[in-house]
């Protein structure tokens, strides 16, 4: 018994170390594992590094280029003049309407107090979407404060046109009535390369000095004859409603891109736009609107002779 037992004795001691020797061996495989899978990360992440900074050069290569075509197109704009021109019978004249006399359904879509963020910019994806251009009255102070909204408008083939620098409803003498609409006019080509002679008093107002001017210097001041009282915030059903209820050919829809909270109007246009296509409309912007009825006041004249 005692020799087996002596002999058993080293045995298991040989045992003991050929495990240990296996967990050392083991454990030390573990440690190298994780520096083997840090290296692969660290690789990764370098490779990361380098996607996105490529995707961000690119990205502002993109920009810079746009920015580059946009300036020289504007500069070019500018340099021809890019106008909005009415026929001279609606210089100084107030109009709510077309008076068409080839029974052509034409409707002019417009949108006030613009350029504001987001909202214009989803009411611009909403009018490319169904290949229709607008007239968008700004207000000077936003196009100062949102200058590339303001372009894009323009950039995008809309017409763009007055509607003062503040937005204010109190009277104006004749020198304030000029920083008003002037300041804005000139800044609208400033930013955009547009002229414009289209002009619309806040709140419709004909009688606070501001149209007077405005008449004065051969703007046309363009009214509506459908109101979507958006800035009353009705619900989109009631708001769709009334721009459908009282249009008619030749007339002038009145929205807002700007000026508070117009997601009522952003879900109310496409709905208003399919209306009026199941009726048979072209949508037309307001110098193109004018150009019809002149063109159809001369043929009946010649008619007539």
């Amino acid at each position: 018994m005692e020799n087996n037992k002596s002999f058993l004795w080293p045995e298991g001691i040989l045992i003991a170390l050929l495990a240990l020797g296996g967990v050392f061996s083991l454990a030390f495989m573990m440690l190298l594992r994780p520096n083997a899978s840090e290296a692969q990360s660290r690789q990764n992440q370098n490779i990361d590094v380098k996607d996105v900074t490529a995707n961000v050069g690119t990205q502002q290569r993109i920009e810079k280029l746009k920015a580059a075509m946009f300036t020289s197109w504007q500069q070019e704009a500018q340099t021809k003049g890019l106008s909005y021109a009415v026929p001279s019978r609606f210089q100084g004249a107030i109009i709510e309407e077309a008076k068409l006399t080839q029974g052509e359904k034409v409707i002019a879509l417009t949108f006030d107090d613009g350029p504001w963020p987001d909202t214009t910019e989803q009411v611009l994806d909403i009018l490319k979407s169904n290949n229709i251009k607008g007239t968008f009255f700004i207000v000077g102070q936003n196009l100062k404060n949102y200058p590339e909204i303001g372009k894009k408008i323009v950039t995008e083939g809309h017409v763009i046109a007055n509607h003062t620098w503040h937005h204010w409803y109190h009277f104006f003498n004749q020198q304030a009535a000029a920083f008003e609409i002037d300041r804005t006019t000139d800044l609208i080509y400033e930013i955009t390369g547009a002229k414009t002679n289209l002009f619309r008093p806040p709140g419709g107002n004909l009688h606070n000095g501001l149209s007077a001017y405005a008449r004065g210097q051969k703007y046309a001041v363009i009214m509506w004859s459908a109101d979507s009282t958006d800035y009353k915030l009705p619900t989109v059903p009631k708001l769709i409603n009334n721009v459908i209820k009282d249009s008619k050919p030749g007339g002038i829809v009145l929205m807002h891109d700007g000026g508070g909270n117009r997601s009522r109007t952003v879900q109310a246009l496409p709905e208003i736009i399919s209306n009026f296509r199941k009726q048979g409309y072209r949508f037309v912007t307001i110098p193109e609107l004018l150009e019809i009825e002149d063109t159809g006041q001369k043929l009946l004249a010649n008619k007539k002779q």
